[in-house]
C-alpha cells in the first residue's frame, strides 16, 4: 500500500481527522475547527475580511486536502461515470476536467464533483469531503456490479494531499516553480509536473473562489515543504474555511448541504449547464425521467441570488413576498466584502425568481427588503485561452 495513504487511516479512530498540514496550520497561528469530520483552518492571525480581500487582490493558499480524490481505471471507466454522473464524460480531452453531478434515481444532487480525463489513461475525480463515505460506496457499489457485468473498471482512493493557490497572482507564483508553460493551461485542464523540486503533482487549473487559480494534488509526504515554498513569496497568504466561504458566495457556487443536496435537482439548483447534451438526449443518468422533463416544463422552486438591507441573512432565513407570504428559504447568505452588501442564495416559488424581482427577507422577526440578483455577484476571473 502506498506511504501517502497512511495519514488519512492512522488518524481515523481519533475523533477528528487531520491533513497532513494540521501542524503547519497551528505552527501559523490557524485557529482550528471541526468542519465535515475534519480538524481544518477557520482563519489564521489577520481577520477574514483582511483573507478574504487580500485572495481577490494577491493570492491565497488554502488546504483542501480533506476533498476525496479517487482514480478511476480500465478500459470502462467512462461507461462507469456516465452511469452515476450527468456530464458528458466521454467528450472531454487528455486532461480536461469538468463540474458534474452525481444523481439519485429520484433526481436529487447526491454530490457535485469535478471529473478530469487524464492523458494517462485514468479519470482523476474529486469530490467533498462531508460526502466521501456515500461517494465511496457509490462508485464501489457501482464498479463491482459493472465488474460482474464483464466491464473493466476498477479505483484507487489517492491519498495524495491537495492545495488550492488562488488569486490574480497565483499563476505567476507558480510559474516560478514550474518548467510548464501555465499560460497554455487553461481552466479546467490539468498537467502532471514537478513542483518547486517536488515531482509528481498534478496541477489543475480549477478553484472555489471564483479567482484565477490553481488546485495542486502533491504527494503527502511534501507537502509542507511546497505549502513553504509557496508562502515565500509575500504575496501568498494562508487563508481558511471562513474566507474560502464568503468567496465561494460572492462567485455564487454552492455549498454541498447547503445549496444543493438530495432534495434538489439540477434545474431546481440553477445547474442545468452540468447536463451534457448528449445525456440528455439519450436519458442515461439517474434521475433522468425527472430532472430532463423540468428542463421545458420549469420546476417549482429555483435556486436564486438575492441581495438585502439590514442585517446580514444566514442559512434558514425565510424569504417572503410583499403580501408577507413564505416564498422561499435561504441556503447560504453572508456580508459581501467586495460590494458591501448583503448577499445570499436561496429557493423561491419560480414565479418569483426573475432577476430585479422586489421581495422581504424576516430577520429577528423583522422584515428587510430583498432583491433577487444576477449570479455571480462578483464577476468570475477564470482563464481561457481564445
Amino acid at each position: 500500500m502506498p506511504v501517502q495513504r497512511c495519514w488519512r487511516r492512522q488518524l481515523a479512530g481519533v475523533g477528528l481527522k487531520q491533513t497532513p498540514l494540521h501542524d503547519f496550520h497551528q505552527q501559523h497561528g490557524g485557529k482550528m475547527v471541526p468542519f465535515a469530520g475534519w480538524s481544518m483552518p477557520v482563519q489564521y492571525t489577520y481577520s477574514h475580511l483582511e483573507s478574504h480581500m487580500h485572495t481577490r487582490q494577491h493570492c491565497s493558499l488554502f488546504d483542501v486536502s480533506h476533498m476525496l480524490q479517487t482514480k478511476v481505471f480500465g478500459r470502462d471507466r467512462v461507461k462507469f461515470m456516465e452511469s452515476l454522473v450527468v456530464g458528458d464524460i466521454a467528450e472531454l480531452k487528455p486532461d480536461q476536467g469538468t463540474l458534474s453531478l452525481f444523481t439519485n434515481e429520484k433526481g436529487g444532487i447526491i454530490d457535485d464533483l469535478i471529473v478530469t480525463s487524464t492523458s494517462e489513461q485514468h479519470l482523476y475525480v474529486v469530490s467533498n469531503a462531508g460526502c466521501s463515505d456515500k461517494d465511496l460506496a457509490l462508485m464501489q457499489t457501482r464498479a463491482q456490479e459493472l465488474r460482474a457485468a464483464g466491464s473493466d473498471v476498477h479505483l484507487e482512493v489517492w491519498e495524495n494531499a491537495l492545495l488550492a493557490l488562488q488569486g490574480p497572482s497565483a499563476v505567476r507564483v507558480l510559474q516560478a516553480g514550474v518548467s510548464d508553460d501555465l499560460a497554455k493551461l487553461p481552466f479546467m485542464s490539468s498537467a502532471v509536473m514537478d513542483v518547486f523540486g517536488v515531482p509528481g503533482c498534478r496541477v489543475t487549473r480549477c478553484g472555489y473562489t471564483g479567482e484565477d487559480g490553481v488546485e495542486i494534488s502533491v504527494p503527502a509526504g511534501r507537502v509542507v515543504e511546497l505549502a513553504e515554498r509557496l508562502l515565500d513569496d509575500p504575496d501568498v497568504w494562508l487563508a481558511g474555511l471562513a474566507a474560502r466561504d464568503s468567496l465561494r458566495l460572492e462567485a455564487g457556487l454552492c455549498l454541498y448541504g447547503n445549496d444543493i443536496d438530495e432534495t434538489a435537482t439540477p434545474v431546481e439548483a440553477s445547474l442545468v449547464w452540468t447536463l451534457g447534451k448528449r445525456r440528455r438526449a439519450a436519458m442515461d443518468f439517474p434521475g433522468a425521467a425527472i430532472i430532463v422533463p423540468q428542463i421545458k416544463e420549469k420546476p417549482k422552486r429555483k435556486r436564486v441570488g438575492l441581495m438585502s438591507t439590514g442585517p446580514p441573512i444566514r442559512q434558514h432565513t425565510r424569504i417572503l413576498d410583499l403580501e408577507g407570504r413564505t416564498v422561499g428559504t435561504v441556503t447560504s447568505g453572508c456580508p459581501s466584502p467586495c460590494l458591501q452588501k448583503n448577499i445570499a442564495m436561496g429557493y423561491i416559488k419560480s414565479e418569483h425568481s426573475k432577476v430585479d424581482t422586489v421581495l422581504t427577507v424576516e430577520v429577528r422577526k423583522k422584515n428587510y427588503s430583498a432583491l433577487v440578483s444576477k449570479m455571480p455577484f462578483v464577476p468570475t476571473r477564470y482563464y481561457t485561452i481564445k
